[in-house]
């Protein structure tokens, strides 16, 4: 048996595998079933008694040393290719990251912040209330009874348990009066519901209502805080105008609008609080006097952005809503 050989030859064909498939193939081929070492060893009943004992030592050692450095071997090739996969799958730390896209604030929702934002600045606190509201709240203490013809103004939805999907937000002022002593200073801002659906409407919206109650408030005073208003929301360069209006809840009432482009765009409501709507919420009218202003967000909104389908505001198009 030529072992030393045998030796040689598995230690360089260990040695030069380079992938572990070839080394699993040249182990298997030294001591597999069908292996060189393997069959040496199968032929030691064969050798003459006084051959057989060496050789079956030197054999063993053979074997020890194959998976030695088999598993050397294994180790050094593992190593290379995990040294590979990093440098194929490197990554160059100075080079600037992916920046995932990120949303924005919704127009309408930006323009209620700013608005808020200017209010609260004049003392003003933010109030809100149940968009599902009773026909007390929204009708009846705001100096609308059951058969009032301003209730024609409101195209209504009504619920299945006799309530309805409030109109306006003014119900919030009513609940605020009744439960806080004068002076008063709130905006409540929030969705409403009336049935329109076109070009300028939709069945749901926001308002914003504010809400002074104090002794000794004039129209003057509301009127001075208006155009504040309109100077810092729009630019000190608006023209401003006040029409005479109705509204149930308010005495007198009028409507403003600004000058835009070549005419006059109506932008909110506003007015001195009726008396039986001070009364009805528990408000010594003779001694606190009040006023009142609303405004749609969308449409400031769209006047601001020059937008002209309030329907965008709705739509989800990603294309619309990135450019704010």
């Amino acid at each position: 048996m030529d072992i030393d050989s045998l030796s040689k030859k598995s230690k360089e064909i260990l040695n030069t595998s380079d992938s572990l498939d070839d080394l699993e193939i040249a182990q298997r081929s030294l001591l597999g079933k069908s292996g060189e070492v393997t069959l040496l060893l199968k032929k030691l009943g064969s050798l003459p008694a006084g051959e057989r004992k060496a050789a079956g030592r030197n054999l063993n050692i053979l074997k020890n040393k194959i998976q030695d450095l088999f598993q050397k071997r294994k180790a050094e090739l593992k190593e290379l290719e995990a040294n590979k996969k990093l440098q194929r799958d490197s990554i160059d730390v100075t080079l600037p990251g992916r920046t995932g896209k990120r949303g924005t604030i919704h127009p309408v929702t930006q323009t209620i912040d700013e608005i808020s934002s200017f209010f609260t600045s004049k003392g003003f606190s933010v109030a809100s209330g149940p968009e599902a509201e009773s026909d007390y709240y929204n009708f009846e203490a705001l100096n609308i009874p059951e058969d009032h013809p301003a209730k024609d103004m409101h195209d209504t939805f009504y619920l299945d348990n006799g309530d309805l999907l409030r109109t306006h937000t003014s119900p919030v002022q009513v609940r605020v009066m009744e439960n806080n002593e004068p002076p008063l200073r709130i905006i409540c801002p929030g969705r409403v519901y009336r049935k329109d659906s076109d070009l300028t409407h939709t069945p749901m919206f926001h308002q914003i209502e504010g809400l002074l109650i104090e002794e000794g408030t004039s129209f003057a005073q509301l009127k001075g805080l208006l155009e504040d208003f309109i100077s810092d929301f729009f630019g000190s360069d608006t023209e401003i105008r006040f029409r005479p209006s109705y509204f149930p809840f308010t005495e007198p009432s009028a409507e403003v609008d600004i000058r835009w482009k070549k005419g006059w765009l109506e932008i909110l409501g506003c007015g001195m609080v009726h008396p039986n709507v001070l009364e009805m919420s528990g408000i010594d009218s003779k001694k606190y006097t009040g006023f009142a202003f609303g405004l749609g967000p969308e449409r400031i909104a769209m006047l601001k952005h020059d937008i002209p389908d309030l329907r965008a505001f709705f739509e989800n198009d990603m294309r619309f809503l990135k450019q704010f």
